[in-house]
């Protein structure tokens, strides 16, 4: 996880930020954190009726439309492929495929 994390300061609540991945600087996926299936706090609430959260945990919460093998034909990433995740406010992410 990475680059850096933010203070909860830094972000409205309930979020409402844009997601975006790019591909070898093409845009791929496109979302919002509104979007989500279940809103931050519902995820939260659930998560916290089985287990105890510490900080530094980190919830993954899936991905927006617009994954590889949506596309006809498929369109996988390939060894040097970089990716560019992007979340408003956050940051950008980039790794490069091995």
């Amino acid at each position: 996880m990475g680059p850096y994390i933010v203070h909860k300061s830094q972000i409205s609540f309930p979020p409402s930020l844009s997601i975006q991945s790019f591909v070898n600087g093409e845009l791929r996926q496109n979302g919002n954190t509104s979007q989500l299936i279940f809103d931050i706090p519902t995820i939260i609430s659930d998560i916290t009726k089985g287990i105890t959260l510490y900080p530094g945990d980190v919830i993954l919460t899936g991905t927006p439309a617009g994954v590889g093998a949506g596309f006809n034909p498929p369109r996988y990433l390939n060894a040097g492929d970089t990716v560019d995740c992007v979340i408003e406010n956050i940051g950008i992410l980039s790794n490069t495929i091995v």
